[in-house]
């Protein structure tokens, strides 16, 4: 492909030298590569399950495990300044019912939540509703039990809605703004799995990254996915 560059001299006598004519072509060049490139390759897109968990406030981490306790690593996640604790809880649901060894995630919340898959709230006993996380009015609760101290829950037990965390520039890429819908198709083996409605999350903080509850992750075989793929729906 030849690009055209056009010189305009307010002395027509002079001529522009080797040096500038090769930068003026260097510099057109890089232009409508990295124009090509920005609008052709896709950004990095990481597809993680994330296991039940619980998010806490601090005074509710003090009642379960003493005063002036606090989260410890265990794992850093995959966005910047998560992370799974070391600190572990025993949930109880009706009939006595526990899922044992819940890990808490950090760092401190100003509410306390707790994320389960529709597994977990068979074996609890519970029905649970799918929400945005932070969304706990009117969710069931139940008692968390730790080292220290038994909590009561009054409400805070919810499947999370799948959803996609995104920066602006992620945002601006596919086409879509914080709080807006879009799908996600798994290619595994022998098995293509779409999820339709994900959350888009949006935050300068935000790394691209979808989470989806183990339940989801089982259903299209995520371990050996092959192939991750966002998209947004051609309207009519």
């Amino acid at each position: 492909m030849i690009y055209m560059i056009d010189v305009v001299h307010k002395n027509m006598e002079l001529s522009p030298s080797r040096s500038v004519v090769e930068s003026l072509v260097r510099d057109a060049l890089l232009s409508r590569i990295g124009s090509s490139q920005s609008t052709s390759h896709a950004p990095t897109l990481e597809v993680n399950s994330s296991a039940r968990h619980m998010h806490i406030s601090p005074e509710n981490l003090e009642t379960l495990f003493g005063k002036g306790a606090e989260l410890t690593v265990h794992k850093w996640l995959y966005q910047e300044g998560q992370f799974a604790s070391q600190q572990t809880v025993t949930l109880v649901g009706p009939r006595k019912r526990i899922i044992p060894n819940l890990r808490i995630l950090g760092p401190c919340r100003n509410l306390t939540q707790i994320e389960l898959s529709i597994t977990d709230a068979i074996q609890l006993g519970i029905d649970i509703p799918v929400r945005m996380s932070g969304d706990i009015e009117g969710t069931p609760g139940g008692y968390v039990m730790g080292p220290k101290g038994m909590l009561e829950m009054k409400n805070g037990i919810i499947r999370a809605a799948r959803h996609v965390h995104m920066s602006p520039s992620d945002a601006d890429f596919y086409k879509v703004k914080h709080l807006d819908k879009i799908t996600l198709k798994v290619t595994s083996s022998g098995c293509t799995t779409r999820f339709d409605d994900l959350l888009v999350r949006v935050d300068p903080s935000f790394k691209l990254e979808v989470h989806m509850d183990t339940d989801e992750a089982n259903a299209c075989d995520l371990e050996r996915a092959t192939k991750v793929e966002l998209f947004k729906e051609n309207v009519g």
